[in-house]
Parts: C-alpha cells; structure tokens; sequence
C-alpha cells in the first residue's frame, strides 16, 4: 500500500507547484497586493513535535556509506510526516510551518465556533495518536509524536522586502501551544490553559500537569461518524473563507487555483531561492533534498520589556529586511521566522544548493558581527542580540505532504546553533567546526566557557567570534599563527629556488619576487612558514603576515598591516605608543604637518595641520599615496628585509597600486602565496598582474605531492610506522596529492573510529608479498614517525577496523564543501551535466553521456560541454588537437597566475573559442568535483543510470578486432553460462551510437598514433549470437596454432585483409572494462563487477601494465571479501583466474616463487592438480605420458556439445597456468625444477588436446546454429 507522501492529488493548477510551499491563510489572502499591516484572528493552534527525526538526521549524516543517503532518509521522514500531515488535512487543519521536525497547525474560525472546533481538533489528535504515535524506522530508531495545543487570539505579520517575504505569528495564543508542546513527552496530548477552559470538557479525561495551568489528555471521548462529520461541516461553514465543498476527495482545495501570473509571483517570494532555482529547472522533488554541509546561523532579537504589538511588528519588519541585506551578498538565506515571548528568532543558512561558496564560514561569522551591531545599534526597540554559528552536515530538502510541504534544514548542528543562540546571550558564538573552517588567525576568536545544554551531549569547544579588532589590523606574525605545522614534505623544488634567489639577494642585492599559486589546501601557508623560518636563520630580517577575505574589503588595509610590523607597530598597546614609533621611524622622511594623513591608516591621532586642512579630497589622497609610498621604499631599503605575504590575492587594490609604484624600482626580496584563479571569488586588479609579469617575479604553481609524501605525511600525522595497504590506496587516490585533502580524510577516518593502532612486534612484517608487491612507502616515514613517537614508547602501526570498507566511504564534509562551492556556482545546465558525468567516472565520452542525459539535444549538450571545457572544469584527452583547434586551455585546473591577465580579453576573442564538440573523451580536471556530484544523486536515480550505463558499454568489453576480439580472459562469458548474455541483453541505443562510440576509442589513442583504425561495422546483419559463436571459433583456432601462449602488446598489426590499424585494447580496459566493473559494483551485482574487474586485470596484463593489472585484482580482493561477509560465494572459475592473473602479475614483477604457489592454487581449484614433491612429479609424469598416447589413438568428439562449451574456458585457463609454470621452473637450473617444466609442459599438451576436441564439438555447434 502506497504511503499519503507517494499519492498525488488531483486537479492540479499551474500554481499547485509553488503554492505547496504556502499555508492556506497566505493563500487565502488578495495575492495581488503586497499589504503588510497586521491581521488578526481567532484559532486553535495544533503544535506537533515528532521526537526521533534529530536523531534519525544525526543516523544517516554522520554515515561513511553511500548506501544511507539523502534519499532514504526523504523517505523515512516524509513516510511517517505525510500521513500524521494528511490526517491533519483531512480534519481541516492548515499547516502553518514546518519547524524542522515539528509541524504547526491552524484552525481559523470565529470566537463563537472555539469550542467546537476544540474539539474536532481533539478527534483528529486521538486518530493520529493511535495510528502513528510509535513509528519504527529500518535503522532501528523510532519515531514519536507528542502535541501541543491552544486556542484564542492570534495576529498574522508578513515582513520582507521586494525580493522576498517571510511571515509569522503572534499572540498568546502562540505562547501557550509552544508551552503545551514543551510540557508533553511522547505520545502526550497538552492542552492549555485558555484552551482547556474554552473546550466542551464533558467529552475529555484530564490530568493537571504539575505547577502549570495546562492539563494532560488521558481520553477523549468518541465521536460516531455522522457527530463528526456534522461537525466538521459546521467548522466548513464557518470559516471565514470557506474551502469549496464541491470538490470531494481534495485534500486542499487552496491549491486548485486558477492560473494567475500575479499571485505566482507574489508566491514566489515565500519559497527559498535554493527551491525556486529547482522549480525553475524543473526538478523532481526527490532531488530537492540532500545530505548537505551547511553553515546555520540562529539569532534571537530580544526586544524590550516596555514595547506594544505596533513597536515589535516595526521592529520585525526592519530587522528581517537589514539581515536579508547582510546574508544576501554572501548567498545565505533566511530559512524560518518564529515569534515567543519577547522575542524573535531567525534561521540563516549559508551554503544551501546553488549558494556554496569556498569562505563559507568567513561570511557567515561576518555577517554575524554586522547582523549583531547593526540590530542593537539602528533598532531602538531591541534590547540584546544573541547569535549561534554552526558548520556541519545537516539535512536541506522538502518534508510534508505532496500538496503541502516546506524546504527545511534540520539536524544536530541546527540545534547546536539554537543552544549556542540561547546559552551566550548577547554574543556571536560558534563551534569548534565553524572556527577551524573559518581558518582564521586565533586571534579573531575568544575560548567561551562550556555550558550544560540540553540535547546536546558534548558541544565541544565554544568561541566568541571578535572579527577584527585593533590587533588584527596592524598584522599577525605568520610564524606566530601557524606554529603548528610539522615537517614540511615533497616541496624540495620550492624551497631550492627560494634559497637560490635568496643568496642572490644577499650577496647581489638581486631582486626576486616569489608567486607561489596553489588550489585551497595545496599547503601554501605551510610552505611560506617555512620559507620565512629559513629566511630568519640564514640572518635577515623576515616580516611575515596573513591576510584574509576580509582584507580585500578595506583601504590600505594589506598595505598597513605590512608596514606596521615593519614598523614595530603591532607591538604598542595604545594610540600615543605608535604616534612615538611613527615620529621616531618617519623622522627626516616627511614633514610634521603630513603626519596626520597617517590618523586613519594607523588609527593615531596626530593633529590636522593647516596645510593638509586646506587639501580637497583627491590631493589628501595623492599625497597620502606619496607619504605611504616613502614610507614602504624606506623599509624595503632597509638591510636584509625579506617580506612573506601569505594569501595575496586578499591584497585590496590601492595597495597593490602602491606596492607597484614601488616594487617595479626598488630592490626586494618578497615572497607571496595566492589561490589558484578559479577557487577565488575575485580577479586579481591590473597593478597586481602587472607586478607578476615583472621579469624578477618568478611565479610557480604547486603541484600535487608525489604518492610517497602523502604516505609519509599520513605516517607522520597518526604517528606510525606503517599504512594498510588499502588506506595507502585511499589516501593517495582521493587526497589527489592536496596536504589539506589527506589531513580531512585521516580526521574523518579517525572521527568515525575507522582505524585501530596496535604497537609494532619485533617479529611482525609490514605486509605479505603480494600487498607489498608495488608498495614504495619511504624509509623516512618510518623514521619520521618513531621520532615522533616518545622515548619509551613503542612505535605503532595502524590497521583498520575488521568492518569497515574503504571503498564506499563518502567525502568528509569539508572536501565535500569545496566542491559543492565550485558546483554551486555553474548554471543549472552545466551542474546536470556533470551531475550525469559523475556517474560515468573520472573519464568518459561524449556520446555515453549524451545517451544518458535526459531528453537533450547535441546543440544543448555541446553548449554546455563548451562553456565546462572553457572553465577548466573538464579537459578533452587529445590535449595536442585540442590546442589545434581551441584556445581553451587543456592542462592543469585552471589558468596560471601569468595567464590570468590574457584572461581578462576573452571578452574580446571568445567567438574564437570553439570546441570539437563531435565524438571524444573528457575528463574531470579535478576529481573531487567528480565525486561530490556523484554524492548529490538519489540512490534510486543513479542506481538506474548506472544500469544504463553498463547496457550502453556491454557490447563493447572484449578485445579489439586488431588482436582478434574475444574475452581477455579465454571464453570467460562461457564459464558463468547464459546468465552473462540474458543479463546484458538491454537496449543499447542507436546505431550512430556505437559508430561514435568507435571513433571515441579511437581518439583516445590519437597521442599514441596519428594513423586511425579502420572503422567497424556494427550492423553486419549476422545475429548476435551466431557472431559470438564466430568469435568463439576463431579464438579457439587461434588459441591451438600456438604453442606458448603470453599476451603481448600489439603496437600496430595486421588483419587478413591487409589493412594497417593500431591496437585500442589500453583504451578499451580504460573505458569499457573498468567502467563496467564500477557500474556493477554501484547496482550491487557482485557477479558483474567481480566479473569485469577479472577482464580489466586481464586486459591490463594483455597490454604490459602490471600496476594496474596488480590495482585491478586488489579491487577484486576487496569484492571477494565483501561477497563472503554477505554469505555468498563466487564461482569456482572466477577464484581460480583470480588466483592465475594475480600468479602472472607476480611472475612479471620477478616473484616467482610467489607467482608459482598462486598458479598452483589456481589449477587446484581448476581441477588439474600439480604436484609439489619429487615424487609425486615423477608419478604425474608417467601419467600424462600414457594419457597423452591414449588421446592420440581415441580421437573422436564424444562430448556433448554443451558440456563442450562450458569445459573451454577451464581448459584455456589450465593451459594458460600450465603455460607460465613451464617458464617459471625453465628460469631455474637445478634438474628437478627441469622435471617440473617438462612435466608442466606435457601436462599443457594434454590440456590442449583436450581443449581442441571441446572446441571441435563447439565448432560443430556452430555449424548446425549457422546452416540456412
């Protein structure tokens, strides 16, 4: 049976849509004037708490798993929601709000008509209570309701400005009910005071509630069906805007309004613009809602105790207009309103969908201090203002009903903020996640003392944010601030040239300009603190300073930081102590009565001379321009100054001006750090990308650190010696080489309990060979990190937790957020393009994803393909015909600091900039994006897009015809039967499809070979199956004319036909192969993932690439172990050519003794045993010499035909495995490895001649399916 969430309601407006968002009282209104004043009305108010979802929320968001996201949680809070709200519909109630896991709920009626309505009110609370008072969830939690009610006045407030509007309530009536909700506990019903007095309490059972006027609802008396019904009618007629009664089976006929341009848009402004941007992109619902990080702002206006309704509905009004005007530059929106007792409380989101920006956290600590000082200082009526900031992960999305339902942001870090709000009046607070994202200078924060807050087991550390105060203004000492960094890794280059430039500097007075340009978390902070502490011991002078977003926004403010530690400014404590350092410093350099331009700079208070009173406004600017000037060429001077600016590009524009005029004459030695062009909200200015192109500015972008270095960072960071294999492999993976994106991974992985740490025995090895076989962890981190270790203590090693699997982990919120902040910023277009890209993985074509967009055009597709490439949000593989034809900039992520002053002319050449949009590979130019787009799908969708992917790509996986087509691994699709055929006989698209997809294969291998390979033609008129059939037999010939059989690497061959053409095989492992193992491995089909990732190991081999081959298997291991924590085992095939690829990548890479105990696992569980003694060799030998002159006398093929297809692919991998053993025991000299590779060999005839008879009844077959 379908849950109220899933059943849709009928007569549907073109308004249905956006007035689901609203109440009927808003709805009921004149939509076509904007009126404001203050409404009155009577009502019973109905307040629902359902206890459970804050902790169902705080369940499925701190989950590491993609298999609990978003989507099931949706369902979970709107399965139960939706019904306890279609019962409320059902009974005539309105819903006012949606409190993030409360439901507010309006009965409007007249004075008279207050105590019947009470009590159709307290039938509906019955019908509820015994239908969905309990409510048990899959992952264990349950889900309680509790509810409140009230009766009598209430006054209705809409507040805003054009853009949008907010309403909310206010009465006593409002009060009480939240009281009543307050006072009950699960299951309870509460009535108020004014409401129990007004109610027919013959047809109630009641408890008083100790020390409170309210009561507790024990019973209800029981109304028949006829009672109800007419008293629901009376309550029908006597509404003052009554509903249509003919419309019988609507459950808000509100809704069915008739299409009007003017009250949509007036409704509009009710809806969030995160919603109306969906709405406006025509998304489902279901992608409406996410698992998202967020930064929340609660704030609480607490007016004064002398202050009337008039006074406090004014004051509402002004506030919500100046915080809108504060939240709006920054993308944060108001999300709730709600009204108490003297007071107001406002929900601010930042970061919502479309509005993620990379200094979340910075502009939501900013907008705190300007909302707080803007509030107490301009609003009389406002006593204090209180505001709690959180960061985290919460839950953004709809929760309701189909017809009526609200965007909401709910979860532990929403409450935290609430706490926080409540617990540290009259200041801006935060949590410890806001602080360490802010990444800010201590300096900006004060520790708070820790308070008891209820629901809320252990907040954490408590800051006051301060924003800038005096300190701050006159510069922090990088060293100072960020002592905490340990050994700096893998930027050996970087710190070569600055010591290279540095001598030059000293010994030549060489000027040099250091530009070090880095994506967020690259470790550029780190890397200038240790350039200025190896400034300070080679003896110069260093000034050090950190500039922030909020540098930009200020004059002179980079400028007077600089100069004020060079001064020694930032070390006076009072305004005359720096007027004395100034007069002292400044002496001889410029007159007296010039020193009071200096007052705002400085914030001294020298007196206004004459002659400067005299100046207009522009000659006080250019003269202060000149003093400043002065000032900066006395300190650059000065012997041996090193200057170490980190984050540069929050240099504000005069002060890039001034350092211009200066630094293009004088000798410098400065270092500077900026983010990568496309992470920053700002371009830099002219003088800024001037001083850069100066022939003594060196700019360097850094790269990603090597493998090793984020190992042995990772090492140093926990404090072991050594790394699982896996985590190895999931650190280097996915921290791309960003310090930054290693250190959120390892605290994500240790915040979910996912590693273990044990001390190092004395005897106990790192790892087996087969882990160890391509593991190249420096011997540094293993010293590095038992430096580190205490004296006495034994050094660690870490593992991880038996149940934890690596390869489904999600990203750390933190990661997630600044990929979300450069999603956010594309248009809607360009998001579902990558949203769709995403699904295909890091590398995919063009016309897969055009195959699975839905309902685009090619001219749509290629507009948006256009302006990604152009971003540098994707990159075409054929860089150098890319360059061809493109001005688009194909490597790296972005354009370098050199480049970004070409950038500006785009405007100028941008109809130049056209990009080969026909057939070809892309890539995702930053991975991370890749998998937080991935992340924002709904299980359903994106398990049925994979779905579509890999019957898109099944007609693709085997062999390219230049080696002959077939399974890598021989006749591998025979060993599992016809389930691999039924299952990938989906619809695969249009034959333009497969020609493009050919020629997409082909591209990709365009920088391997100029030449293109024939083309093929895929609608030959053959069935499918009897080509199979035709391949099977040509392989099998194949497979018999040689004697040896070892893949090799066709660079160019030949066909029969004696057309040249180059093997595509790497690029059919690349694309096809592993693809498919990843599509199967998302739907959950063990079998076909565990299958292709066999095939793409085989395929790696076929081509000469062992590591991915070895990276292939170890995912394959991964999968086994996971199938047989579900019960399940593979096929016994499947554990043998497991075991053989694995034996054959060990024989490449020289272990052969290794390689030889793989094979022989391997032909164990293929039935065909070798021995491991002398003896039994010697008698295995006499054996197949006896078999061998049997099988030549009794040839015949007696087999049946079926049994001898699905004895081939056993049979093939026998000889294979046979095949490698000869060679192995042939590297040795001793006589009984010779035994043992003759034995091997005879063993490998027999198997042959075996396979040849089973191929023969196959080719039988063949002729009696093929024979017209």
């Amino acid at each position: 049976m379908s849950c109220a969430w899933e059943r849709r309601s009928k007569h549907c407006s073109e308004l249905r849509e956006v007035a689901a968002y609203v109440p009927d009282l808003i709805l009921s209104e004149d939509l076509r004037h904007e009126a404001r004043c203050v409404q009155n009305f009577h009502v019973v108010l109905l307040f629902a708490d359902v206890s459970g979802f804050t902790a169902l929320t705080e369940k499925f968001s701190q989950s590491v798993s993609l298999e609990r996201g978003a989507d099931e949680l949706t369902q979970t809070l709107n399965d139960y929601m939706g019904d306890v709200v279609e019962e409320l519909l059902g009974f005539g109630g309105d819903i006012l709000k949606f409190a993030g896991d409360a439901v507010l709920v309006l009965w409007r009626v007249r004075e008279t008509q207050l105590r019947d309505t009470i009590s159709l009110v307290l039938q509906c609370c019955r019908q509820i209570q015994e239908k969905y008072s309990v409510r048990d969830t899959d992952v264990g939690l349950k889900l309680r309701l509790k509810i409140g009610i009230s009766a009598g006045h209430m006054s209705l407030l809409t507040v805003g400005d054009r853009k949008e509007q907010h309403f909310l309530i206010l009465g006593k009536a409002v009060g009480e009910v939240w009281q009543a909700q307050n006072l009950a506990s699960a299951s309870d019903i509460i009535l108020s005071a004014s409401c129990w007095e007004l109610c027919n309490q013959s047809q109630v059972k009641s408890k008083r509630v100790k020390g409170q006027g309210a009561v507790k609802v024990t019973g209800v008396q029981r109304m028949s069906v006829s009672e109800r019904e007419d008293l629901f009618s009376k309550f029908m007629r006597a509404q003052l805007n009554c509903r249509s009664p003919e419309m019988p089976g609507v459950l808000r006929p509100a809704v069915t309004l008739a299409p009007h341009r003017a009250q949509g848009k007036v409704l509009r402004k009710y809806i969030p613009a995160s919603v109306l941007r969906k709405i406006d992109d025509r998304q489902p619902l279901a992608c409406l809602s996410e698992l998202r990080p967020v930064t929340c702002l609660f704030v609480k206006l607490q007016f004064a105790a002398k202050v009337n309704l008039t006074q406090i509905c004014k004051a509402i009004q002004d506030s919500s207009v100046l915080i809108s005007e504060i939240l709006r530059p920054h993308k944060g929106e108001i999300n709730k309103i709600s009204m108490f007792d003297k007071g107001c409380t406002l929900l601010c989101v930042f970061g919502l969908p479309g509005g993620k920006l990379p200094c979340e956290s910075v502009c939501a600590l900013e907008s705190a201090i300007k909302i707080s000082t803007a509030c107490s200082g301009r609003l009389g009526k406002i006593e204090a203002v209180s505001v709690g900031v959180t960061s985290g992960t919460a839950f953004c999305g709809v929760v309701g009903h189909r017809v009526r339902h609200e965007y909401t942001v709910m979860g532990q870090k929403v409450n935290l903020a609430a706490r926080l709000m409540e617990h540290y009046p009259g200041l801006v607070s935060c949590d410890a996640a806001t602080y360490a994202a802010s990444r800010l200078p201590r300096s900006y924060f004060k520790e708070l003392p820790k308070a008891q807050m209820k629901g809320v087991g252990d907040p954490g550390t408590v800051y006051q944010y301060l924003g800038m105060s005096q300190k701050l203004m006159f510069g922090l000492d990088l060293m100072e601030e960020r002592s905490e960094y340990g050994p700096l890794l893998g930027r050996e280059e970087e710190i070569a040239l600055f010591e290279s430039a540095l001598k030059a500097y000293r010994t030549c007075r060489e000027s040099s300009i250091l530009a070090f340009e880095g994506v967020l978390g690259s470790g550029k902070s780190h890397l200038l603190t240790e350039l200025a502490s190896l400034g300070q011991a080679a003896g110069h002078r260093v000034v050090a300073v950190e500039l922030t977003e909020l540098n930009l926004k200020q004059v002179y403010s980079a400028l007077r930081m600089v100069l004020a530690m060079a001064l020694g400014l930032q070390a006076c404590q009072s305004c005359s102590a720096r007027q004395l350092v100034l007069q002292a410093k400044l002496q001889g350099l410029m007159a007296e009565s010039s020193y009071c331009l200096l007052n705002d700079v400085f914030l001294v208070k020298f007196p206004l001379s004459t002659a400067v009173s005299q100046m207009s406004g522009t000659q006080r600017q250019m003269e202060l321009e000149l003093v400043l000037k002065k000032v900066l060429q006395k300190t650059v001077e000065e012997d041996g100054v090193v200057f170490v600016i980190d984050n540069a590009h929050c240099i504000d524009s005069p002060s890039w001006s001034l350092m211009w005029s200066v630094l293009r004459d004088v000798s410098i030695f400065m270092v500077m750090s900026f983010t990568a062009s496309h992470c920053r909200r700002q371009r830099l200015c002219k003088a800024a990308v001037d001083i850069l192109k100066l022939q003594k500015t060196s700019c360097v972008r850094l790269g990603e650190l090597k493998p090793s270095a984020v190992v042995q960072k990772a090492c140093q960071a926990l404090g072991v010696v050594s790394l699982p294999q896996d985590l190895e492999t999931l650190l280097t993976q996915r921290s791309y080489g960003i310090p930054y994106y290693c250190e959120e991974l390892l605290r994500y992985l240790l915040g979910h309990d996912m590693l273990l740490f044990h001390p190092l025995g004395k005897d106990e090895k790192r790892e087996d060979k087969w882990e160890s076989l391509f593991t190249s962890v420096m011997e540094a981190s293993t010293t590095t990190a038992a430096r580190s270790s205490s004296a006495g203590k034994d050094r660690r090693v870490c593992t991880m937790r038996p149940d934890v699997t690596l390869q489904n982990t999600v990203l750390p919120p933190t990661l997630k957020g600044i990929a979300l902040a450069e999603l956010d910023s594309m248009k809607p277009s360009e998001q579902m393009v990558l949203k769709c890209a995403a699904i295909l993985g890091p590398l995919f074509s063009t016309e897969l994803l055009f195959h699975i967009l839905p309902g685009w055009s090619r001219a749509k597709l290629n507009k948006a393909l256009n302006a990604l490439v152009r971003c540098n949000i994707l990159k075409w593989l054929n860089a150098a015909k890319g360059a061809e034809e493109s001005s688009v900039p194909t490597e790296g992520s972005g354009p370098s600091l050199e480049e970004e002053s070409d950038a500006q002319k785009s405007s100028v050449e941008e109809s130049k900039q056209r990009v080969r949009l026909e057939s070809g590979m892309l890539a995702f130019c930053a991975p991370l994006l890749q998998e937080a787009a991935y992340e924002l799908w709904p299980k359903g969708q994106r398990v049925a897009l994979h779905h579509k992917c890999a019957a898109f790509l099944e007609r693709h996986a085997h062999k390219c015809q230049c080696c002959g087509g077939g399974d890598f691994v021989a006749f591998h699709r025979l060993a599992l039967g016809s389930t691999q055929e039924a299952e990938s006989g989906e619809e695969h698209g249009s034959d333009c499809y497969w020609h493009n997809w050919e020629a997409s294969l082909a591209t990709s291998e365009e920088m391997k070979s100029d030449e293109l390979p024939a083309s093929t033609d895929a609608s030959s008129g053959v069935l499918k199956e009897k080509s199979c059939l035709e391949e099977i037999f040509r392989a099998a010939k194949r497979f018999l004319a040689k004697t040896e059989w070892m893949p090799k690497v066709p660079s160019k061959t030949h066909w029969t036909q004696g057309v040249e053409c180059s093997c595509s095989c790497k690029a059919i492992v690349d694309l096809v192969l592993v693809p498919l193992a990843q599509h199967y491995m998302a739907v959950g089909n063990d079998a076909r993932a565990f299958y292709y990732l066999l095939e793409g190991a085989a395929a790696y081999l076929h081509v000469s690439d062992n590591y991915l081959a070895f990276r292939n298997l170890q995912k394959a291991e991964v999968l086994r172990t996971l199938v047989a924590k579900k019960g399940n085992a593979l096929a016994c095939f499947e554990e043998a050519t497991l075991l053989s690829l694995k034996g054959e990548v060990c024989y490449h890479m020289g272990q052969t003794e290794l390689a030889k105990t793989m094979i022989r696992k391997a032909l164990s569980l293929l039935k065909r045993k070798f021995p491991t003694t002398s003896t039994g060799a010697a008698l295995q030998l006499v054996l197949e010499k006896s078999e061998h002159a049997s099988h030549k006398k009794n040839r015949d093929c007696s087999v049946p035909q079926e049994a001898g297809r699905q004895r081939l692919p056993w049979l093939f991998r026998q000889s294979h495995c046979l095949s490698l053993l000869r060679q192995l025991f042939s590297l040795e000299s001793a006589a009984g490895s010779r035994r043992l590779s003759r034995l091997a060999a005879l063993m490998k005839v027999n198997t042959a001649e075996e396979s040849e008879d089973a191929s023969h009844v196959s080719a039988f077959s063949l002729q009696q399916q093929t024979r017209p």
